[in-house]
Order: C-alpha cells, then sequence, then structure tokens
C-alpha cells in the first residue's frame, strides 16, 4: 500500500491509474477545471455535498476521502489494485485466519442484507475493477438474496457510505460440476442454476464475490458468513469459490480450502496479484480447533 499524507496526491494517482484529464474528472464532477487544480494542489478543501459526488464518481472508500480532506489529514495507505485502505504499516498486511476465529462473536450493525434495488448497481460498479459482469449475473445476484439472505450481504461505514460486500450464491450440484470441470465460467451462471440449500442433501454455497474496503470491514463480513457455517443445521455443505484477489485467496487457504485448479493465462487481466483458482472445502474443521 502506498502512503497518502493529502487529498490531492490522491487524485493526482486517481487520475493517472484511470488515465483521466483534469478537464475530464471536471466534467465528471460537475466543477470547473480550476477547482480540480485547487484539491490537487491542497489549495482548498473538498466542500461536504462534493465529497459525497467525490466518492460516487471514484468509488473510492468514503473514510479514505474524509481522513485525507481535512485542514489536519489522517495519513491513510491505499492500495488501487486491490481497493482497500489502512491506517497504519501494520494493517497493511492481511491477517492470519486465526485472527477471525479469535473474535468470531463480534459483529457490528453496519453489516446487513443486501437490498437489489437500493444496492446492486454501486455493487456492480464495485466489481467492475476486479470482475467480469454478465447481463445475468444481476439476476443472479436478486434470486440469491432471496434464497440465501444470510450471506449476501453489504456493509456501509458510520456515514452509510458502501464499505463491502458478500455475494455468495446456493448452487446446484450440476452448475457447481460445471464450473469444477470449467464446462463454463462464474459468470455464465442464470437463475437456473440455483437451488433451495434447505432442500440439498449436501448444500453448495458458491462465494462468487466477498470484498471490503479494510480489513476491519472484511472481518465482520467474513465473520458473518462463519457464523451462519457454524450454526447450520446440516454440515455436510461445501463452499467453493474462485477468489481474484490474493488476500481472499489466502484466507480460503489457511481455512482449509483446496485448490482445484489454476488458470495462469488469466494473470493480471484485472491487474490482480494472482491468476483466478477454484479452492473448494469446509470450514467445519478450521471453525471446531
Amino acid at each position: 500500500m502506498k502512503k497518502y499524507t493529502s487529498l490531492g496526491k490522491l487524485l493526482i494517482d486517481y487520475r493517472k491509474i484511470n488515465k483521466i484529464s483534469q478537464s475530464d474528472f471536471a466534467a465528471n464532477l460537475n466543477v470547473d477545471v480550476r477547482t480540480i487544480q485547487r484539491w490537487e494542489k491542497n489549495i482548498t478543501l473538498v466542500k461536504p455535498n462534493k465529497e459525497i459526488v467525490l466518492v460516487q464518481e471514484t468509488l473510492l472508500p468514503h473514510q479514505l476521502i474524509r481522513n485525507l480532506n481535512a485542514i489536519n489529514s489522517i495519513p491513510t495507505f491505499y492500495d488501487f489494485s486491490i481497493r482497500k485502505y489502512a491506517l497504519t504499516k501494520l494493517t497493511n498486511s492481511f491477517p492470519e485466519a486465526s485472527w477471525f476465529k479469535a473474535l468470531m462473536n463480534s459483529a457490528t450493525k453496519r453489516v446487513r442484507t443486501i437490498d437489489y434495488e437500493k444496492d446492486i448497481d454501486y455493487i456492480i460498479k464495485q466489481m467492475q475493477f476486479h470482475k467480469p459482469i454478465s447481463k445475468d449475473i444481476a439476476n443472479v445476484i436478486r434470486e440469491s438474496i432471496k434464497l440465501l439472505p444470510e450471506m449476501n450481504l453489504i456493509i456501509e461505514d458510520d456515514s452509510g457510505s458502501y464499505s463491502g460486500h458478500s455475494l455468495v450464491f446456493p448452487l446446484s450440484l450440476s452448475a457447481y460440476k460445471k464450473i469444477k470441470e470449467r464446462k463454463f465460467s462464474d459468470n455464465g451462471l442464470n437463475v437456473t442454476d440455483l437451488v433451495n440449500y434447505k432442500t440439498q442433501n449436501k448444500p453448495i454455497f458458491f462465494g462468487f464475490d466477498i470484498t471490503a474496503d479494510c480489513n476491519d470491514n472484511i472481518y465482520y463480513i467474513a465473520n458473518q458468513l462463519f457464523r451462519f457455517v457454524r450454526d447450520l443445521s446440516n454440515q455436510n455443505y461445501l463452499f467453493c469459490s474462485i477468489p481474484l484477489r490474493h488476500d481472499n485467496f489466502e484466507i480460503n487457504k489457511q481455512m482449509g480450502l483446496k485448490i482445484i485448479w489454476e488458470d495462469k493465462k488469466e494473470k493480471n487481466k484485472f491487474g490482480l496479484e494472482i491468476a483466478p483458482r477454484f479452492q473448494e472445502g469446509n470450514f467445519k474443521e478450521f471453525l471446531s480447533l
């Protein structure tokens, strides 16, 4: 992660990474180009009403913007590739799996089930940075929220801004086998591939996308998922995933998911650090230790 001590430097890096000129950035935010120049030179702060517009346009974490958009800014680390921030160098790295388990029952009211109509557009915008999204996936998400509200979650910060989400699909056995055998990608799923997990002898949960803007928020998201599977009456379940972020991959590995296949040709397609890998397993042993 890179340490930022001013909002101006963050905005300059944002434009460079996204290849946006000052004039285009100004037009997107409906401000004068001189306003962008003053922000980037840290001559003026971003007004509160424009701060929200800035977050919605850039999809940068609101907490990150607030930390830097102050007379006495709070230095904050940020990584544009995995879209995560940290307040200190010590919290840059993803924690060990034991960290999740040690505080398994800690929760926050900032996590809730996804409200499809309210949340879906912003969630899809967030996913565009690391995952291909087909037209059918939005319908799959809608149905999965109905079938599995406990695992299709969104987390917000204290101001109500988006901070992360989990999208977990209850898959049919046939759909699971097709993905495992690489007959189609997870982006090829449709509503007919979903089932009511409560009627299955062996429920299959597919982690389509689990992400958050900092380690604390991924902790709250992940632990709600772990508490759900821990308390399932049917422990003969399977959890599988194709994580595209190295931190998601590592935590899955530590918790007992095995690698079934790896697609090295797709490495760095979205500027990420690992190739897509299909992992599967059960958290029962990890959660019982």
